[in-house]
């Protein structure tokens, strides 16, 4: 299964261009490619998507520290959304510690973490991780 869609939520304009080129280097995921810079930005157009009965986007890469509304904050209130069928949300962050990795696992969205930068062989892992339904191996 080809992922189709991937959404970025991060305010940082590097760590964003570097996912893109490694999304379109990757022949698991295919071109769509949504970003946003904050996560009340995300939330509200992928309400809006819900609200219009369009595809959620398959993935979403989601950074913690953002301004406006940071990755926690719109976590709480995506989780709120109904959807037929939830995105995998995977927490990308330049720092993990025990205590984000403990307060991720009462979101069913959140996959798992992923230590920036994100790198071509994560990306894979992900795919398989997703298509067997495994915990990502990094």
């Amino acid at each position: 299964m080809k992922i189709k869609t991937v959404c970025i939520i991060d305010d940082d304009p590097i760590c964003v261009y570097g996912t893109k080129i490694l999304l379109n280097h990757n022949k698991d995921f295919g071109s769509d490619i949504m970003v946003f810079e904050d996560g009340y930005e995300a939330l509200i157009n992928l309400t809006s998507l819900a609200e219009k009965g369009e595809s959620m986007p398959d993935v979403i890469f989601l950074d913690l520290n953002m301004p406006v509304m940071n990755g926690w904050k719109f976590l709480d209130e995506f989780e709120k959304l109904s959807l037929e069928v939830k995105p995998q949300i995977f927490i990308v962050s330049s720092y993990i510690g025990a205590d984000e990795i403990l307060r991720s696992k009462k979101y069913s969205t959140v996959k798992d973490f992923i230590s920036k930068p994100l790198l071509a062989n994560t990306l894979t892992n992900i795919y398989k991780s997703l298509n067997t339904n495994t915990p990502l191996a990094i």
